[in-house]
């Protein structure tokens, strides 16, 4: 018995890196939105050191970064 055409379509290989040409955006509003509510939080509580600022900056960077490892060693 012959087999057919498989009904698979293979992904193309610009796919993978299309998927990756919007990580510079996301990282910049992601590390954006961290530092504006660090710093509302640090001037609401009247923080002289600016510790949620660097705190939420440091999260998301981190969070970020270990989400893109995690996705380019799936991928390639």
């Amino acid at each position: 018995m012959e087999q057919g055409p498989s009904n698979k379509k293979e992904p193309k290989p610009y796919n993978k890196y299309l998927k990756y040409s919007s990580v510079g955006l996301q990282l910049f509003l992601s590390l954006g939105i961290a530092a504006w509510l660090g710093y509302e939080l640090d001037d609401y509580l009247n923080n002289k050191f600016p510790a949620f600022l660097l705190s939420f900056v440091m999260i998301v960077f981190v969070g970020m970064i270990y989400q893109l490892l995690k996705s380019i060693n799936k991928d390639f």
